[in-house]
């Protein structure tokens, strides 16, 4: 069984199904209690079933009973925890996307940038039908296989993209800086997402893998990127990245960590309702490296099995952290066949990794009023001790041994993206440079900083702040209550100077800018793999990571040895 860490339906599917859901509560070690239960199931899908019945035969509009029921479906699991989801036929093939990393299809990110503006090409995958057939960013679709798409919505585009591998589709687009339409014959190839976004050697001869997610293929794409960093380049450190790494398939975070600990060392355990379940998971096959000095790098992005891989090196003292404390999941999720072909991903247990902690930092068993649910304050988080005898906290997901602070993103950079002003200056960039220097070489020159500021201004570029909203809401609230009568200074004087500038804004925030601005050139020209690369100049925690290896005393010293 696979653990996780992260077209209309008939009325009588959508009720059997919310019947199996609800049966699968049932189950409890105490025989009362689950005759109780049992009773209140039978009385309430009863309520429920005549609910459904009398709405859709007497509700003066058409019942959508589809969308209805599923609305209580998602609102029923919602209120257990954020990871527990019922999973229909229809969406079966991102589940599949989730845990194996494969689907049928041409290999690229699509968007949609508007009901009137169509789909594009967002990223095509470096290696990919699309990408080897020529597909670039910024293409817009017309058609595809002779269907207009002018109009079409992104799930609808992603639709006709996907399909069985080896056949074959006539895809046209319309290319930025083109006249004419360009006609593309691709052949759907079965695409393997890589887990490894990007390997290779940094300074002092440390080994540097970046995984972006937990498959089943993890395990052997974090093995083939560091043997051949042993091997060929002759490695004396390494460090794992594993940043924004939101987790997945948590056997394969037992085979990353065994990969450098010896045979039959526990990695986790996990606990939950049905004790059958319970498992400790132990290393099973021979390490590849057990004394070559390991960074991990994390942040509040990394989560569940980046977490287990994280926290089970730090209590085994095999490994030191670098970055920000991680999210903070210490559930794990199953899937439970229901009927007509659907799935429940249920949180069946917590785990607790070697030092005995559990890392979860909500707690969704007590909510508020509002529904909403607390983190678990530092002062009740309780303390555990690595196999060296270093202290580790529970409670609050897991905590680095040398902390780098998180730099805060503008809110100004989200709206860059999001409103496609960066995308299509880009590609418009790109249009004017058929070719730039490799990654380690590229800079980007001062005037494409202007060029960006007056193509924002043209394009009548503006965003809102929270800061701005903020002070709208306290300026409605004080006029209410009176105060703005006597003196409205202050508040004009914040007004005046919270309001969106954007000439203002992108000299203060130039280096972020540019940063992202560079990214986004790079990758054009060299995919993901030259994004990351690109991304990683300047990097302060790879920086402090790189230090720490460097000194084989703080090193040691940090892991108590």
């Amino acid at each position: 069984m696979t653990y996780y860490i992260i077209s209309k339906q008939m009325q009588k599917r959508m009720i059997m199904g919310l019947f199996v859901l609800l049966l699968s509560a049932s189950h409890t070690a105490n025989g009362q209690t689950q005759t109780d239960n049992r009773f209140e199931i039978s009385k309430n899908l009863e309520i429920f079933n005549a609910l459904v019945k009398e709405t859709e035969m007497f509700y003066v509009d058409t019942v959508d009973v589809d969308k209805t029921v599923r609305r209580g479906i998602n609102s029923m699991l919602a209120g257990l925890d954020p990871y527990t989801e019922y999973i229909p036929e229809d969406e079966m093939e991102e589940l599949k996307l989730i845990t194996t990393g494969e689907y049928g299809g041409m290999g690229a990110l699509i968007r949609q940038r508007g009901a009137e503006e169509g789909v594009i090409v967002a990223e095509p995958y470096e290696g990919k039908p699309a990408a080897l057939a020529g597909l670039k960013a910024g293409d817009v679709f017309l058609s595809i296989d002779g269907e207009d798409v002018t109009k079409a919505t992104s799930e609808k585009v992603s639709s006709l993209l996907k399909g069985v591998p080896n056949t074959k589709m006539k895809v046209v687009v319309q290319r930025p800086g083109e006249k004419k339409p360009i006609t593309f014959d691709i052949t759907r190839k079965q695409i393997v997402m890589d887990q490894v976004t990007y390997y290779g050697v940094r300074e002092n001869k440390t080994g540097y893998i970046h995984l972006s997610g937990y498959t089943d293929k993890s395990g052997a794409e974090v093995k083939a990127a560091f043997e051949d960093l042993k091997k060929n380049h002759q490695i004396e450190s390494l460090i794992l990245d594993l940043r924004g790494n939101p987790g997945g398939v948590m056997e394969a975070a037992v085979q990353i960590v065994g990969m450098f600990v010896p045979k039959g060392k526990e990695v986790l355990s996990t606990k939950g309702k049905q004790r059958q379940w319970d498992r400790t998971y132990r290393s099973s096959t021979e390490p590849l490296d057990t004394v070559i000095p390991i960074a991990v790098l994390i942040d509040g992005g990394s989560a569940s099995s980046s977490e287990i891989t994280a926290g089970a090196l730090q209590d085994m003292d095999r490994a030191v952290l670098v970055g920000q404390r991680s999210y903070g999941k210490g559930l794990v999720q199953s899937t439970r066949d229901l009927p007509f072909d659907g799935k429940l991903k249920v949180t069946i247990s917590k785990y607790y990794i070697p030092s005995g902690r559990c890392i979860q930092q909500l707690d969704y068993t007590h909510r508020k009023a509002d529904g909403t649910v607390a983190a678990i304050p530092d002062s009740l988080t309780n303390v555990f001790y690595t196999a060296n005898g270093r202290p580790v906290r529970d409670g609050g997901g897991v905590r680095p041994d040398f902390e780098v602070e998180e730099k805060d993103v503008p809110t100004m950079l989200y709206y860059l993206m999001n409103d496609n002003i960066l995308f299509d200056f880009v590609t418009d960039w790109v249009v004017k440079h058929p070719k730039i220097p490799p990654v380690e070489e590229f800079k980007l020159a001062d005037e494409d900083f202007e060029n960006l500021k007056a193509y924002a201004k043209e394009k009548n570029f503006t965003y809102d702040r929270q800061s701005t909203k903020a002070l709208g809401q306290l300026k409605e609230i004080a006029e209410f209550e009176g105060y703005l009568k006597e003196d409205s200074t202050i508040f004009n004087a914040l007004e005046a100077k919270l309001t969106p500038d954007p000439e203002r804004d992108f000299d203060r925030f130039k280096p972020e800018i540019e940063k992202l601005l560079a990214g986004e050139i790079v990758k054009r020209y060299y995919y993901h793999r030259g994004q990351m690369i690109e991304n990683l100049k300047g990097d302060e925690v790879l920086q402090k990571a790189i230090e720490v290896l460097a000194d084989p005393e703080l090193y040691g010293k940090t892991l108590g040895n």
